[in-house]
């Protein structure tokens, strides 16, 4: 497996940088992370290393040296991590949770899956086009497939993500079969809600992903100014192994079956999977409400 890989994250104009990112790889499957904790909530940036640690703990766990269903691990890292920030805020007593929204895609066997809850988004380039984009969980998104009832909604709503007392709604995309030099982008919304869908696109296909990241964490922040959100962007370029060119990037190829590598933190993983099922989740959700009614009862 040959890939090459940047990532850049900047505070922009906010007090504290809310958003996560990495990745890790072992030697036949990749691991591309990002999520944006949500402002209005307490701990977001607490929310978005959760995710993280928690994807990329399960992610250690199943790859030896891949998964053995791709679908299956995203579903359910991303329901790990919902629980994860769930218990966080039960044990710290909380009565609003940490919120997150959290992208990841996954490479193994020469092709991508990803899956995403919110609105960070993935864009997959190919040959200097846009071959794919997530479709943000958002209010807007919704109207513009004309649903009736939200022309009065804030349009920059979420409508689900990761700690909220209800149970998140996600997609899963792939697999898509990676050929030389396609490239897959993370980011959250301080780029692509500052930069149009054809700026990343052109910027991101016509330079390696070195250059190219930097130059649209940068532009984004020159054009929004002192108020700019966090702006985080992970991009990889893929390589086909038989291909001459190369970006002198990361190989595996000398990588054992327990070789693991990770730019994430890493984080607790006892008892994730464990108790990790629907009634256990709902309990924690029923909790965290029972906490927040009662909260408000006291401030009434």
């Amino acid at each position: 497996m040959k890939f090459s890989v940047f990532q850049v994250s900047r505070l922009g104009g906010r007090e504290k940088n809310e958003d996560r990112m990495g990745y890790c790889y072992t030697r036949e499957a990749g691991l591309f992370a990002l999520a944006d904790g949500m402002g209005g909530h307490p701990d977001g940036e607490v929310a978005a290393q959760i995710a993280l640690q928690t994807v990329s703990a399960l992610f250690q766990r199943q790859a030896r040296p891949k998964l053995p269903d791709v679908k299956e691990f995203l579903a359910e890292a991303l329901m790990a991590a919902h629980h994860q920030i769930l218990r966080h805020a039960m044990e710290k007593g909380m009565a609003d949770t940490p919120r997150t929204t959290l992208v990841a895609a996954v490479v193994q066997d020469g092709r991508a899956e990803w899956i995403h809850c919110g609105d960070s988004r993935l864009y997959m380039v190919r040959g200097g086009e846009l071959l794919a984009r997530t479709r943000d969980h958002s209010y807007q998104e919704l109207r513009k497939m004309a649903i009736a009832g939200l022309e009065k909604v804030n349009r920059n709503v979420l409508f689900t993500c990761l700690g909220s007392p209800s149970k998140p709604i996600y997609d899963i995309t792939g697999p898509v079969t990676l050929e030389q030099g396609d490239r897959i982008l993370l980011c959250s919304d301080g780029l692509w809600g500052t930069l149009s869908d054809d700026t990343i696109v052109r910027q991101i296909a016509r330079q390696a992903v070195a250059h190219a990241v930097p130059d649209l964490v940068e532009d984004a922040l020159r054009k929004a100014g002192e108020h700019s959100d966090n702006v985080t962007v992970i991009a990889m370029e893929w390589e086909t192994p038989d291909a001459f060119a190369t970006t002198q990037g990361i190989s595996t190829e000398g990588f054992d079956d327990e070789a693991f590598e990770s730019t994430i933190q890493a984080g607790p993983v006892d008892a994730i999977v464990d108790d990790l099922d629907d009634d256990a989740i709902e309990r924690s959700i029923a909790e965290i409400n029972e906490a927040i009614r009662r909260s408000a009862a006291r401030k009434a």
